[in-house]
């Protein structure tokens, strides 16, 4: 099997010569998959631009050639939980597939700025709603802070109030309104980690998600922590949310089911199934890995956490060092600030969520800082493709690459048009495309060596361009684009 990318070079015979030049690229002899149609055939894939201009059994000719056989060629992979942007992150997630990675949970504020800041410097496309969080740290703290997950970390520890600050009547009417202020800058949706401020009322929640209702955006929501309900148990915090979009007419996506879920997760799924039989839009995801991560200083890890999570220190991982804690060395980091590795999900429970077809496959990925991070921002997408899809047979093919490319697509679609030609692989969508072995997709990523590029993803391309080829990222080249909202009440 030929992996090289072939460019024709300069022919004698003129019609021949023309005929080479009808597409800039070809992707020639792969097994194309395309999960709207249920395509999985061989076929050639011309693209002119950004543009996906051929799918089809003839053959075709253009200026660069990448010979496909034996790979399966497919629309890139969609992640709609992607804290990590910044360049070190992105660079992995294209080495593992990922065209497009959104912060959708904890968002951005302000976020025009952002947007401004991304703008002609990123590997793939980029994208965010208006947060919530960073929007109680405007009010709070008075800090704008752009985009919480990849600020600095002694600034991070410095906010103190937005976790802490019950909120008046006049406040919440101010968060809406800067939510409103987002939405209509571009955002793509209302970002919650209402985990994060377990001071935010319920009304607070439920008044602010009818700005998302305004709007017909998305709202996406890290849920309250249990130990918010007198039982303890993780359904009532799915009650909470499923209650506010029924009550409001909000579009709900509830993230990271595994992890919030918890031992109740298959519970808390026919909840979600049951309410959207009954007319709630609602939707939810899981990442592939049987650890979390989050900030050692947020919230979580206030008062007796011990006892809300069940972990203990050992279970807690400095990303930095690979450490794992003990009570001296907790207590001394979290006043420092970072990011933490937190083992204790269990993997039967993660196996079979991976494998509910309408439940999307999102990495929840961390910020890389110097290849230090919770692998899932590096092989969330492999992983699902190599452990669970082909050696455990959890889920085809088909279905495995829907629930990362066609269900993401479809649940940003009416707030962003962008995304009805993503996630597909058809004339006339963005060629926004990932080649892979499918006998040797794999992630190479693990706890302790995480930044690494995975196994098996031979080809990537980004509006036309190849960021990976030969299972190599390409320097020199961003052809990331912003995904926006439209902004718009309905």
């Amino acid at each position: 099997m030929n992996l090289a990318v072939v460019v024709t070079g300069a022919l004698c015979i003129p019609q021949i010569a023309a005929f080479a030049q009808d597409y800039d690229l070809v992707i020639r002899g792969g097994r194309v998959i395309d999960p709207e149609t249920s395509l999985d055939a061989r076929r050639n894939v011309g693209i002119r631009g950004k543009t996906i201009a051929a799918v089809t059994g003839d053959a075709i000719s253009g200026r660069e050639t990448i010979d496909a056989t034996g790979l399966v060629v497919a629309p890139g992979f969609i992640d709609l939980h992607a804290h990590g942007q910044n360049a070190e992150s992105r660079l992995l997630q294209a080495a593992d597939g990922v065209t497009t990675a959104l912060e959708l949970e904890i968002g951005v504020y302000p976020v025009k700025p952002w947007y401004e800041s991304q703008a002609g410097t990123s590997l793939i496309n980029y994208g965010a709603t208006v947060g919530h969080m960073p929007i109680r740290m405007k009010i709070f703290d008075n800090v704008d802070i752009g985009h919480p997950a990849t600020a600095p970390s002694d600034l991070r520890t410095s906010l103190t109030k937005y976790t802490k600050a019950v909120a008046t009547d006049d406040e919440i009417k101010r968060m809406s309104d800067l939510l409103r202020e987002g939405m209509r800058e571009g955002a793509l949706g209302l970002g919650y980690g209402v985990a994060y401020v377990p001071t935010a009322s319920h009304r607070e929640i439920y008044e602010t998600f009818k700005v998302g209702a305004e709007f017909d955006a998305p709202i996406f929501v890290h849920m309250r922590d249990s130990d918010a309900f007198s039982d303890k148990e993780s359904i009532g915090c799915v009650q909470e949310v499923v209650a506010n979009a029924a009550a409001t007419g909000a579009r709900l996506h509830i993230v990271h089911l595994g992890s919030s879920g918890g031992k109740q997760a298959k519970a808390c799924l026919d909840l979600i199934r049951g309410a959207a039989k009954h007319g709630v839009d609602v939707t939810t995801e899981v990442y592939p890995w049987n650890a979390s991560s989050t900030r050692l200083e947020s919230a979580l890890f206030d008062g007796d956490w011990g006892a809300r999570s069940g972990l203990k220190f050992s279970d807690i991982m400095w990303t930095k060092t690979g450490e794992r804690l003990t009570k001296e060395t907790f207590d001394k980091y979290r006043k420092v600030g970072g990011w933490v590795v937190l083992f204790g999900q269990d993997e039967e429970l993660v196996s079979w969520l991976v494998a509910q077809p309408e439940v999307i496959i999102a990495s929840d990925g961390i910020p890389f800082v110097d290849g230090k991070a919770h692998p899932r921002g590096a092989g969330t997408f492999s992983r699902t493709l190599g452990k669970y899809t082909r050696d455990e047979k959890r889920l085809d093919l088909m279905t495995a690459l829907k629930k990362m490319t066609l269900l993401p697509a479809q649940r940003l679609a009416k707030i962003s048009p962008q995304m009805n030609k993503k996630g597909r692989l058809q004339v006339g969508m963005d060629a926004d495309i990932t080649v892979f072995n499918a006998d040797t997709i794999q992630e190479r990523a693990t706890y302790t060596e995480p930044a690494q590029h995975s196994a098996g993803i031979e080809f990537v391309l980004v509006n036309g361009v190849p960021v990976v080829r030969n299972n190599k990222t390409v320097d020199g080249v961003h052809p990331g684009e912003a995904i926006v909202g439209i902004g718009t009440k309905k």
